[in-house]
């Protein structure tokens, strides 16, 4: 919470100052209310005088009101405060969520991320809200009640001092038991997050293979978990309210009975003892309330320290200083490579397995690549490395020969674009969408793109054309829609390298060869025109989608099992060869050039097709 503080806090300094300079105006009227009360019925009521009484009356209202007012205020400052603090944390953190790498995010999860923005900021804002109104009051309320009444009678005062330690000792054996349980609930909410974003987004998947009830029984095991770590520390919550009033009523008691005989002899007035009472009541009140006080802020403590450890994550991806890269120029003597890799290896954290182990190919300007490969050999987390989404763990990626690490990350993302194997849309409109790279895209940009994208026919089809709407997801579009839609937005802007990571899987054959003849078009429009041809990296699982590339790079548990044209893997390459009988027409196997398969070869057994995830 300190920290938090004093990272936050400081636009709201005064804020922070004034509320609980009026909290402790009100305090004081509180602490002066019972000599008042004291005095209207010793003067007033005890001798009969109802112009004392009136008179002590009317100063009780005044210092309600000048109590009220000043109170207004602080809850205003409170307000103030704790809005703005909560408005700037979940700010900071959606900002600094969005710097962080792939491998940051991965490491924390989205759904941890989700409660950590929502749930654990409003428990800092309760806390920072009740720390302005009553951190002054109820501390300085309890010391100042027990000063006031040692000060009317010391013998009255050792009930205090006996009171006090033994419900300061109830409290210290109940938080120390809750603590725990409040950072226990945090992670069980985590849990909760992840079960139901993973039900809700694939809702239909759920009810295609009818899991209903057992995703319903996840569910519920995950509330009941929680529930009961809830529960348990209710119960032991519960104890604090019970005892403290039990020692406080005990205490009170006692007063009466000591006040009283101290009245009989003339020792104390009536007034006195009243006025006991009311300071004994305050302190123990003041007691039960800073033990909630105590409560909020040790959940608020756990929820801070869950969100300074998002805070305090370093990116291990970044582009300080690095300085701008100049692209090579058309029709240069020595043209640089578009992409190349040298020894490129990378691994999901220390200890684990490389999922892209050693990998060496160059790739020129304007040319194909294709990557093929079974179910898990690592072609997305290859191309992941391009844009520097990840970034390699040994050898070197390099965009139009500079290493990606060189490069601003917003002009490296500017030069390649990425279309991600599962289409992602964001609500709003088919426009919005497209000018995410470009935002001053024209119309003609729009529809260009939309048009290599084998998009333009059923964009056009709709009543508000560039301007129809689009749901969260894009669930309104077909997956093949989507799929395209995306392509479109990642042409958007003239990129230099395009990458392909399967989004064209959802397309018929006849719409994907469209595609890439049009991407081919593009290229080869380009260069003709004085600028850089556009360069593409296909992944796919389909040969008929990859065989026409310039170089195709097979890989096999994240290793290169082969790099070559399609003719050469298919007489070269065992592993290709499996993918490619286990997918082609036998009439397109017998033209195989230097293939040594017989024409009546047979296809591949089903086997050999899910192995390589066909």
């Amino acid at each position: 919470m300190i920290e938090l503080l004093r990272r936050f806090g400081g636009k709201f300094r005064r804020y922070m100052v004034i509320g609980p300079a009026c909290k402790l105006i009100e305090v004081i009227f509180d602490l002066l209310t019972p000599l008042v009360i004291a005095q209207m019925i010793d003067k007033g009521i005890g001798a009969h005088d109802v112009n004392a009484v009136i008179h002590y009356g009317m100063l009780l209202a005044a210092m309600a009101v000048i109590g009220i007012s000043f109170t207004l205020v602080c809850q205003k400052m409170a307000a103030l405060t704790s809005q703005g603090m909560g408005t700037d944390i979940r700010g900071a953190l959606y900002q600094h969520i969005n710097k962080l790498s792939y491998a940051e995010l991965d490491r924390f999860g989205t759904p941890s991320l989700i409660t950590r923005i929502t749930n654990d900021v409003n428990q800092v804002q309760l806390a920072v809200a009740l720390g302005v109104r009553m951190l002054i009051r109820w501390p300085f309320l309890a010391v100042g009640s027990m000063c006031a009444a040692l000060a009317i009678d010391l013998k009255l005062g050792m009930i205090f001092l006996i009171c006090t330690p033994a419900i300061g000792l109830v409290f210290w054996f109940v938080m120390a038991r809750c603590i725990p349980y409040y950072r226990q609930l945090q992670a069980k909410l985590d849990r909760i997050a992840l079960i139901c974003r993973e039900g809700l987004s694939g809702a239909r998947v759920v009810r295609a293979f009818v899991r209903e009830d057992h995703e319903r029984e996840c569910f519920a095991q995950a509330a009941d978990d929680q529930a009961n770590t809830a529960i348990a520390v209710g119960k032991l919550s519960s104890i604090l309210n019970p005892v403290t009033f039990l020692v406080m009523n005990l205490g009170v008691c006692a007063i009466l009975w000591v006040g009283g005989i101290q009245v009989n002899v003339g020792e104390l007035t009536q007034g006195q003892v009243m006025a006991f009472v009311n300071y004994m009541t305050q302190t123990l009140t003041s007691i039960v309330y800073v033990a909630n006080l105590v409560v909020v802020f040790t959940k608020a403590s756990a929820s801070a320290s869950r969100i300074n450890e998002v805070l305090n994550c370093v990116p291990s991806i970044t582009d300080e200083g690095n300085q701008s890269v100049a692209l090579p120029k058309p029709g240069n003597a020595a043209p640089v490579p578009a992409l190349s890799l040298s020894h490129a290896s990378f691994s999901f954290g220390a200890g684990a397995a490389n999922a892209v182990n050693d990998v060496t190919l160059e790739l020129p300007l304007g040319k194909t690549l294709g990557i093929i490969g079974g179910t898990g050999s690592g072609k997305s987390t290859l191309v992941s490395l391009i844009p520097r989404l990840y970034d390699a763990s040994t050898g070197r990626v390099s965009v139009m020969g500079a290493d990606v690490r060189t490069w601003p990350l917003d002009q490296l993302r500017r030069v390649v674009a990425t279309v991600p194997q599962r289409a992602s849309l964001v609500s709003g409109t088919i426009r919005s969408n497209l000018t995410w790279r470009d935002e001053a895209a024209t119309d003609e940009d729009l529809w260009a793109a939309l048009d290599m994208a084998q998009a333009s026919e059923f964009v056009r089809n709709k009543p508000q054309g560039l301007d129809a709407p689009v749901e969260a997801g894009g669930k309104n579009f077909s997956g093949g829609q989507r799929q395209r839609l995306t392509i479109a937005r990642a042409l958007v802007g003239s990129p230099q390298i395009l990458i392909m990571d399967d989004s064209a899987s959802a397309l018929d054959f006849k719409t994907d060869a469209a595609l890439r003849h049009a991407i081919r078009e593009r290229s080869v429009r380009g260069a003709a025109e004085g600028g850089l041809p556009l360069t593409t990296v296909i992944v796919s699982q389909r040969v008929s989608t990859v065989r026409d590339a310039d170089m195709i790079c097979v890989l096999d548990h994240g290793s290169v099992a082969g790099l070559g044209t399609h003719d050469e893997l298919y007489a070269t390459c065992q592993l290709y060869r499996e993918i490619c009988q286990s997918q082609l027409r036998r009439e397109e196997l017998e033209g195989q050039q230097g293939s040594t398969t017989p024409a009546s070869a047979p296809t591949a057994p089903a086997s050999v097709c899910a192995k390589e995830g066909c």
